[in-house]
Formats: C-alpha cells, sequence, structure tokens
C-alpha cells in the first residue's frame, strides 16, 4: 500500500518534480496534482509523467490531499500555507523543501488548522538547473535530509515525512531548526554568496578593455558553477537566513583577510600551511 493516497507538489521544478518522480517510481505515491503559476511547466510535467493533473490555484489543488509538499522559494512558504491552510483535509500534512527552517517552522506550525500538520524539512541536493525538465528520481538517493521538528510537532505526521525521505533514498537526520540554520548557512549559503561575488568581480575587472571571463577554464567554471542557481530563491535566502549567512560571511573575510596578509608579506611557509591546512580538511569529506 503507498505512503501517501494524494499528494500536492506546489512547485513542480527540480526539487518538486524529482521527489515526485521518485515517489512514484518507488510506489510510494499513488495520486500527484501539481500546482504552480506557470501553466507550460504544469503541462510538461503532465506529458513527462511526473504529476497527474495540475492546478493553477493552491487553494484548489490541495483539497483532498493526505500530504502537501512546498518546493517554492523560501519567502513563499508561510504566504502559501496560510493560503491554503483553511482548505486541507483533515489530517493533512504539510512540509517543504526549503533551506532555511527556523522563521519558516515557526510561522507554518501556528497557521495550521486542528487537526492538520506542519514538519519542516530539507533535503540537501540540487544542481543549478531549474524546471520540471532538470529534475530526475536519483537526485536525493544517498544525500541527506534535514528533519527540523519542534515539541509540537506530531509524531505521526514525523514518522510519515520521515518515511517520504527514507523511499526517496535519503539518509534522514533531526535536527534543531536554529541549529540547522547556522550549518546550512555555513555549508551553502556561504558558498553562494562567495560564487556570486567572485563571478561579479571578476566580470567587473576593468584594467583590460573586454570581459576577461571568457578565458576561463576549469577551475574557474566548476568553482562558480552554482552562481548559475535561481536568483529569485538566492535573494529569498539571504534575507531569511540573514543572521547566520552574516556570521559566515564575517568569519570567511577575516580567514580571506588572512591569505590576503600571508601574499602580501610574501610568507611561503604560512601560505603552505595555509594550503595544507584547507588540503587536509577538504580531503577528509571525500
Amino acid at each position: 500500500m503507498p505512503l501517501i493516497h494524494r499528494m500536492a507538489v506546489v512547485g513542480v521544478g527540480l526539487i518538486g518534480g524529482s521527489l515526485a518522480r521518485v515517489l512514484r517510481e518507488k510506489n510510494g505515491v499513488e495520486e500527484i496534482v501539481g500546482i504552480g503559476r506557470t501553466e507550460k511547466n504544469l503541462r510538461k510535467a503532465v506529458e513527462l509523467g511526473v504529476i497527474d493533473s495540475y492546478c493553477q490555484d493552491p487553494r484548489e489543488g490541495v483539497k483532498g490531499a493526505d500530504l502537501v509538499f512546498l518546493a517554492t522559494p523560501v519567502c513563499s512558504i508561510t504566504r502559501i500555507v496560510a493560503d491554503i491552510a483553511p482548505f486541507l483535509s483533515p489530517g493533512c500534512i504539510v512540509t517543504d523543501g526549503g533551506s532555511v527552517k527556523g522563521m519558516i517552522v515557526s510561522a507554518c506550525e501556528s497557521l495550521m488548522p486542528e487537526g492538520t500538520f506542519f514538519v519542516g524539512a530539507h533535503p540537501i541536493a540540487g544542481t543549478e538547473k531549474s524546471g520540471v525538465d532538470a529534475s530526475f528520481s536519483t537526485l536525493y538517493s544517498d544525500k541527506r535530509c534535514i528533519i527540523t521538528p519542534t515539541p509540537e510537532t506530531d509524531k505521526d505526521a514525523l514518522e510519515k515525512v520521515v518515511n517520504m525521505w527514507t523511499v526517496a533514498g535519503s539518509q534522514v537526520v533531526l535536527m534543531d531548526a536554529e541549529k540547522h540554520d547556522r550549518i546550512v548557512a555555513a555549508i551553502s549559503h556561504l558558498p553562494h554568496m562567495v560564487a556570486y561575488s567572485l563571478v561579479n568581480a571578476v566580470g567587473g575587472y576593468d584594467r583590460y578593455d573586454e570581459n576577461i571571463l571568457k578565458y576561463s577554464a576549469g577551475g574557474f567554471r566548476d568553482f562558480t558553477r552554482i552562481a548559475s542557481s535561481d536568483p529569485v530563491m538566492w535573494r529569498d535566502i539571504a534575507l531569511l537566513n540573514r543572521d547566520a549567512i552574516l556570521e559566515t560571511m564575517d568569519l570567511y573575510i577575516e580567514c580571506f583577510s588572512q591569505l590576503r596578509a600571508l601574499v602580501e608579506k610574501e610568507d611561503g611557509p604560512g601560505l603552505e600551511d595555509f594550503f595544507a591546512r584547507s588540503k587536509q580538511s577538504r580531503d577528509a569529506i571525500i
């Protein structure tokens, strides 16, 4: 018997589409309704077999669903929950895939009608691409999914969301929302801020009367791949996880200043030690 009878996916792109694909492949869901603003993308999702049907009105689309998955920019999640809350069926679970948890979980829990439940989640997986065409069923395979229950989280709802991500192939970790936001700010949000800044810095380098980005090779392209990510999504993340991101940016600036000082002083041993410590840490995670 499938884990989910009727699932509504709000935002049928890379994240929402990939979850729909893998749950369908693993027989974890009977019916999937896609919800979004762009009808062309929704029609494509039906053609690809990612969803069974679609609806552009979230309030209509969530009716009869026993689980709603929100895969939209983080700043929109609370607004969507407030909009759909009166139309949720008794026992419905609402969960999300946003990479910021603290403010979202707190706000959404308070919006849920009696007998319905919110469970915050964040699958740590993705690419720089977007849209349902970019989705694929193995996106979450062997990737971590952090779920952020609170003392108010319903145990049965939590178990169902954990099981859903386990079916999707994820390694599920339960974590406090504040801890999640600070960890993800360091391992995901900061690298995106650095990549965007590096592309803008090099692209704005005006010593020569040409765009020197055309000379970029593998190293630069690999390092800055994530700067091709959706600007709207990252605008929202920067706004919603502001304090944690600022903390990690300050830490990065301090570290980068140390490296600059070593270069300026022509400190060969210091530079080698700096690079060696970084290499050791990087090698340890792969």
